[in-house]
């Protein structure tokens, strides 16, 4: 089932999330529901807050937008209880954006390589090491369950410049192709 995507505003966005528990008889069902989510609305990361759950879980699938010849290959993966152990490498900036936050983009700096531990859809605890643009999605994905987006490495002079449309998707105005839920404020 498709889900709507929380948009920029909403408080969840913005909590640290609580482990998921391994006797959750829901989980598969909400994974396959992330990945139908992400894939209709044409992400290559999706972490549970971003559906309104504040949970530790985000899936990724980089192996669409890589190119043949490049360093690494994507992967596709689901990371539940997520830690990150180490970053590492020269920083280097990309362009990012988020399903939470549409139509805006801005260069963030992040580490080249990580090494994570994480259980998997089945619930064995794997430890990797991941670099390049499979570090940098799961780097911004992870963000997401600690509470914090990708607006928050920005240049305070791409943040001035982008107030006025960051308040306008806060209000619900704004024009994407998937399913968006909006925060409404008391």
């Amino acid at each position: 089932m498709i889900l709507p995507i929380i948009a920029y505003g909403h408080p969840v966005l913005k909590k640290i999330a609580v482990e998921v528990d391994q006797d959750n008889a829901t989980l598969p069902e909400l994974i396959a529901d992330m990945w139908e989510t992400m894939y209709n609305a044409q992400g290559v990361g999706l972490a549970a807050p971003q559906i309104g759950q504040s949970i530790r879980l985000f899936i990724i699938d980089t192996e669409q937008v890589m190119n043949e010849g490049e360093e690494n290959n994507g992967i596709k993966q689901t990371f539940i209880n997520a830690q990150i152990l180490e970053e590492t490498g020269n920083e280097w900036a990309y362009e990012e954006g988020c399903l939470s936050i549409p139509n805006i983009r801005g260069d963030v700096q992040r580490k080249k390589s990580i090494q994570i531990e994480y259980y998997d859809e089945e619930f064995n605890k794997q430890s990797q090491s991941f670099s390049g643009i499979n570090a940098r999605v799961i780097q911004h994905e992870y963000d997401h369950i600690e509470g914090k987006l990708f607006l928050d490495y920005l240049k305070p002079v791409k943040k001035r410049l982008i107030k006025r449309k960051l308040e306008s998707i806060r209000k619900g105005v704004v024009d994407v192709d998937y399913k968006m839920k909006f925060y409404r404020f008391a």
